[in-house]
């Protein structure tokens, strides 16, 4: 999702040959993702916790926006510390054992069985991202360049750990007592330890070094980004408090508040950046990377119905969970991702192909390597499949949920269409 091509001082990116795998990785799970919403769209409505919705969960948690994540920040991070990553074999270690515990784990869940070969795919999991810890901490620490942004992205991290042995102790409790409660009991808290700790914890301190440097302004301020760091860890450590504890429901408007704060800050932040920007036209992949950041507005406003429902009622609308869920993971961290892939990876592409040409001749621009056209076919089809499908989820409109799927299966294949049209790029140098 985020890189920086090139070299800055001292600083040296990572190799091509690291990131690109990452990239492939997510794309094809973006397309597996969306084929499972189809072919599941006439359930997608009955309850959230089944096992094609489980499925389809950590086919884009993990798949796709983890998977993209890790792979990108490998390359944008050497860039953040102004130091070099510390071991190309670590990153290899972490996409090895996720690309091969990530099926298997979908598989499972899938099929809802929890046995060995799912125990086994969820430590594989909590290895990849170990490794991808490892080898972002001792970077850090070798470069001795303190900065926000990755202190932003090194949090993130330890709530990514976290999550995954939260994860893995809840399918092992499937087949032993390890936890005191139901599996089913801990999926609040582990949900929203990968939500606001990963997710949105990470977009916020990339995208804040991003979104300044694409819209080429100089706009910056850290004390508002620290605070921006603080809501989001006090108010995801309060909510951790709150359930451990077992406190009553109505604490859970602490840390939603809290949450929603960091948020109106950050896009604050982004507003501000976008004002201040130098070039004045804004490119389509920019426009859906800042319209990402007004989709996280969606899950606040859920999250009020949910957690008034649960106070006042003590039930929960069905509907308004699964949408809840639907407009993390097809919502705002599915936007960021398609417009940032191509504000990125076009930059790679052409380092891989033209930077041993330079100064031999005119190169094309990096803008030029995927097809506009079909990008803007892409968008018009993810922006109507995803309101579509949440009325169809809140209406419980089987027609409109299949069409709406049918609409993001669209938008997968055109992305994978321009993902692959990168891949395949060869010189086209002219003297």
């Amino acid at each position: 999702m985020f890189s920086v091509a090139g070299n800055t001082g001292n600083t040296k990116t990572t190799s091509y040959k690291v990131v690109l795998p990452f990239y492939a990785y997510g794309a094809i799970s973006f397309l597996a993702g969306s084929f499972l919403l189809f072919y599941t769209s006439r359930t997608a409505s009955v309850h959230y916790f089944t096992p094609h919705n489980l499925a389809i969960v950590h086919t884009m948690a993990l798949g796709w926006g983890t998977v993209m994540i890790l792979g990108a920040s490998h390359q944008l991070v050497p860039v953040m510390i102004e130091g070099k990553l510390y071991s190309n074999t670590l990153a290899y270690l972490s996409f090895l054992f996720a690309a091969l515990s990530i099926p298997v784990l979908v598989y499972g869940f899938y099929h809802f069985d929890m046995g060995h070969f799912s125990q086994w795919a969820g430590i594989g999991v909590v290895l990849a991202i170990l490794c991808y810890f490892l080898n972002l901490a001792i970077s850090m620490v070798k470069s001795n360049h303190e900065n926000v942004h990755a202190y932003f992205v090194l949090t993130a991290v330890l709530w990514l750990l976290t999550t995954a042995i939260v994860g893995v102790l809840m399918i092992y409790n499937f087949s032993y007592d390890l936890l005191p409660k139901n599996s089913l009991d801990y999926l609040p808290l582990h949900a929203h330890l990968g939500i606001v700790g990963w997710f949105l914890l990470l977009v916020m301190g990339v995208g804040s070094r991003l979104i300044p440097m694409f819209l080429i302004s100089k706009y910056n301020n850290k004390k508002q980004l620290w605070w921006i760091y603080g809501l989001i860890n006090g108010g995801l450590i309060f909510f951790v408090f709150i359930f451990l504890w077992g406190l009553p429901r109505f604490f859970l408007l602490v840390p939603l508040f809290s949450v929603a704060a960091a948020i109106l800050l950050f896009g604050n932040f982004c507003v501000m950046s976008y004002k201040a920007r130098i070039r004045k036209k804004v490119d389509e992949q920019m426009k859906i990377s800042l319209l990402s950041v007004l989709m996280m507005c969606l899950p606040i406003l859920f999250l009020i119905f949910i957690i008034t429902g649960l106070i006042t009622t003590h039930a929960q609308d069905l509907r308004i969970m699964i949408s809840y869920g639907f407009v993390i993971f097809f919502g705002w961290i599915t936007a960021i991702i398609l417009g940032m892939t191509f504000k990125t990876l076009p930059f790679i592409i052409w380092n891989r192909t033209y930077h041993h040409l330079a100064g031999k001749g005119k190169t094309p621009n990096p803008k030029d390597l995927f097809s506009e056209p079909v990008f803007k076919w892409m968008s018009i089809a993810y922006l109507s499949g995803f309101v579509l499908f949440t009325a169809g989820v809140l209406l419980h409109f089987m027609l409109i949920l299949q069409i709406a799927s049918a609409l993001l299966v669209l938008c997968s294949i055109l992305y994978n269409w321009n993902i692959l049209k990168l891949f395949l790029h060869k010189s086209q140098i002219k003297s």
